[in-house]
């Protein structure tokens, strides 16, 4: 008897050792999954009541389909893909029906989506009539050679794949065509102040440069994936392409390390190699998720950019570093208990 009471204390202090506790759990719960709508001087002072309910409505429904997906035993690329699905289709966010304007006055749409698995991923840039741009993404990856198609040939290619092709009127939004005039008219004030005629080669207005939705996720598997769509830059010129649709600079997964989600001025997460360069140091410099991406979004800063970006280890660790005054963003934990936040944490 006193040896089989022996092996049961023994038993029960393996088990009390090895077994999180409800309090470790909730100081460190276990994220499927994290968005963002995009980064930039976001402040409750300019914000109503009923905007900001607007956002939250649609980032809670954002997550909500991306955590069905997951809950349903299916893969990350497919919550990824229900996620951000969602924010397409709101006028809110800089991506699908919400579109910026480019200087000619189009709507020109990226999207990118990445299999930390397989390491395949697909992309699009510069597309005009596809209504859910992060959908043509999976199209290219899943259906196709490639990694990356663009403008004409890359709406063919979807219109041949079976997807929706809408009229450009579709993504035309009031506010974001007064968002485009207010930028053309700085743009002849500072042309005119110049008198160098090199308007075209201005520097974009604070907050013309963000906007994005991206979605990272983790599945039953242990599958990561990352995805982002985006409209771009307001006033954009010559057929410019940010990072979203870039693999390694604004989408990257590897199940490996991480998966990433980027905002904020391409050209400089672009030229940062920012995605990738988070599960570098991950990898090669034995870092974890929070320093990595603080890392990164601190070079990028350094460079004279801005923006954020969304993170979730092979752990279900999440981390959502941004250098703005906000960042729309959301999570969810494996248990079902969504987060959304919109403004920048006060300072202790």
């Amino acid at each position: 008897m006193k040896s089989t009471h022996i092996i049961l204390l023994t038993l029960i202090s393996i088990l009390m050792n090895t077994i999180p506790t409800q309090a470790q759990n909730a100081q460190n719960p276990k994220y499927v999954l994290a968005i963002h709508g995009g980064a930039g001087t976001i402040l409750k002072k300019n914000m109503t009541d009923s905007l900001e309910k607007a956002y939250i409505d649609v980032l809670t429904a954002s997550l909500q389909a991306g955590y069905a997906v997951i809950q349903e035993g299916r893969s990350s690329l497919d919550a990824v893909e229900a996620a951000i699905y969602v924010m397409e289709d709101s006028p809110l966010f800089n991506a699908g029906k919400g579109a910026v304007f480019t200087n000619q006055g189009k709507n020109e749409l990226d999207a990118a989506i990445m299999d930390g698995g397989t390491l395949k991923a697909g992309a699009v840039a510069g597309v005009t009539t596809i209504r859910n741009p992060i959908v043509a993404a999976r199209a290219v990856m899943d259906k196709s050679e490639h990694v990356m198609m663009v403008g004409k040939g890359a709406e063919e290619f979807a219109r041949q794949a079976g997807l929706t092709i809408v009229d450009p009127q579709y993504f035309w939004t009031k506010a974001r065509w007064d968002g485009l005039q207010r930028a053309l008219e700085r743009d002849k004030e500072r042309m005119e102040l110049d008198h160098d005629d090199q308007q075209a080669f201005l520097p974009p207005y604070k907050d013309e440069k963000f906007g994005t939705v991206g979605c990272v996720a983790l599945d039953k598997a242990g599958n990561l994936a990352a995805g982002t769509s985006t409209g771009g830059m307001t006033n954009k010129k010559f057929g410019r392409v940010g990072d979203a649709p870039i693999i390694g600079a604004g989408t990257y997964a590897n199940n490996a390390t991480v998966a990433i989600s980027c905002t904020g001025w391409g050209e400089f997460f672009i030229r940062a190699v920012a995605a990738y360069n988070v599960s570098a140091k991950m990898q090669y410099g034995k870092m974890d998720v929070h320093q990595a991406s603080k890392e990164v979004i601190a070079e990028i800063g350094k460079m004279g950019g801005d923006g954020g970006m969304i993170a979730i280890d092979k752990n279900g660790e999440v981390a959502m570093p941004f250098n703005t005054e906000g960042m729309y963003r959301g999570t969810v934990t494996a248990d079902g208990k969504i987060t959304v936040e919109i403004y920048k944490e006060p300072k202790n």
